[in-house]
């Protein structure tokens, strides 16, 4: 245990470290196992401290905390206290070094913002696979967090880095860097070979409390502790103030400069001089692609195999994920997409409208969830308004909120010449407002489920319901022919 407090600014130890061999980093004591060293991490809705009796029950050879311990079963057990607010910031430098640091021998990209991480994350992945490295994808689609705690995030480093190794081949990694993962030091021990910017709008008030701070635990990726070097979209305001203020090497990128056509089929755009053909849809795929082809470029792949893997790119699932359109004889179109920010949802509808004829209508099916931001409730509605032609007002993951009064809080920002026009519906049970805009599209239109995208269940009260909103969208569709 010593060599994992040498770098640690330990208070106080009370035992012998040397003599508690650790063989693993937890910190839920429902997994602690004989040999682990046990972090005690206070949190927001319950305390880890409380945990550490069971964590020395279950075999922990060592405990990290910061302020007072309850009774513990055993006294043997060591223990190490250091400063208030640090245990997680000592938890991520513990576990990287008991995993040998697997990340310095990874190329190691980290992609933050607020919109466009999951894909450009996913784009990026299969750059590298395509240039022949073990490639892994890190972000909301591989967990339960966006970014994982420190000790599991270790061991997907570790996994990647064994299986390179094991091929012969060069491992590399593109992964979503959350806020919260900054703000909670998730990512600390690591630091990535390039960082990529794509935006940032409102989102997580909650935690951070004003967008100056939420600027704040992105940027906090952009330091020479943290990054050798940054890609950053210049058309964003956010990305403009962390271009002007640079820490670290970084290349702006302007995707607006770009011309692109865009179909339903995909996208075309030229970039480095090469015509790029990305089967993805979405004016906002390709500004993904550019931040995403320049950051492999940063780390050494030339731009030909760039273009080439963009070419066999696969959609992220539940983003722009178009579902059925008129090739399956229904006439109209409908896509599912994760849009669940203010931002999202506006860039998502004007997608939409560009996809679509002009005399064709854009309707839109969307919630918000519950205890998380409220502040961006009105917002949100108010966006829907100005970009679809229909809205159809509904429950996404309330939790233990009343999803009426989620509801309410959403369609307060609705013009309310735009709600008595009929163009607003209010259905509270998801299901059925997914069938209410099928069974109102008309031929060209387009039907945007959003908010969700590819989560597969609902969280309501404590329980987790299953529902994807692609299956749903499938089955009403099937109903309706």
């Amino acid at each position: 245990m010593n060599e994992l407090l040498d770098e640690v600014d330990v208070l106080e130890v009370s035992g012998d470290p040397s003599s508690a061999e650790v063989l693993r980093i937890d910190y839920d004591s429902r997994r602690v196992e004989p040999g682990s060293l046990f972090f005690c991490l206070p949190g927001t809705r319950t305390d880890g401290h409380r945990f550490a009796p069971e964590a020395v029950r279950r075999g922990a050879v060592g405990l990290v905390y910061e302020h007072e311990l309850p009774p513990l079963p055993a006294s043997l057990v060591v223990r190490a206290r250091v400063a208030p607010g640090c245990a997680r910031a000592v938890m991520g430098r513990a576990a990287a070094r008991l995993a040998g640091h697997p990340a310095r021998a990874l190329v190691m990209a980290g992609v933050t913002g607020t919109n466009g991480k999951t894909t450009v994350s996913h784009l990026l992945s299969g750059i590298f696979e395509h240039a022949g490295m073990v490639a892994t994808a890190i972000g909301t689609l591989s967990g339960s967090r966006t970014t994982p705690e420190a000790p599991d995030l270790e061991r997907l480093l570790t996994e990647t880095r064994d299986r390179s190794a094991a091929a012969g081949r060069r491992g590399a990694v593109a992964m979503e860097v959350s806020s919260h993962a900054l703000a909670q030091s998730r990512v600390e021990g690591i630091r990535f070979d390039v960082a990529i910017f794509t935006n940032l709008s409102q989102d997580h008030l909650d935690f951070h409390r004003t967008m100056e701070a939420y600027f704040e635990a992105k940027a906090a990726l952009f330091t020479p502790e943290r990054a050798r070097q940054g890609v950053v979209n210049a058309d964003d305001t956010w990305g403009r103030q962390l271009l002007a203020q640079p820490r670290i090497p970084l290349v702006a990128v302007r995707p607006s400069v770009v011309p692109a056509a865009v179909t339903f089929s995909g996208s075309c755009f030229r970039w480095r001089g090469f015509r790029v053909e990305l089967p993805l849809i979405g004016r906002c795929n390709v500004d993904n692609a550019l931040l995403a082809a320049e950051a492999a470029v940063r780390v050494g792949i030339d731009p030909p195999a760039v273009v080439d893997a963009l070419a066999n790119a696969r959609g992220v699932p539940g983003r722009m994920e178009l579902v059925a359109g008129p090739p399956q004889g229904l006439g109209f179109w409908a896509m599912v997409d994760y849009a669940h920010t203010p931002a999202a949802l506006e860039t998502v509808l004007a997608e939409a409208r560009r996809l679509v004829a002009p005399d064709a209508r854009v309707l839109v099916v969307f919630g918000c969830g519950g205890h998380r931001d409220v502040g961006k409730r009105p917002q949100m509605g108010a966006v829907a308004a100005q970009g679809a032609d229909q809205v159809f007002l509904t429950s996404d993951n309330p939790r233990d909120e009343d999803p009426n009064r989620i509801i309410a809080d959403v369609a307060a920002g609705i013009d309310l010449g735009f709600a008595s026009s009929g163009r607003l519906v209010v259905e509270p049970d998801r299901r059925t407002a997914i069938a209410l805009a099928v069974g109102q599209a008309q031929p060209g239109d387009l039907v945007v489920v959003a908010g969700k995208g590819h989560e597969t269940v609902q969280e309501i009260g404590s329980r987790l319901v299953a529902f994807d909103d692609r299956t749903v969208l499938r089955e009403v569709l099937r109903c309706s022919r």
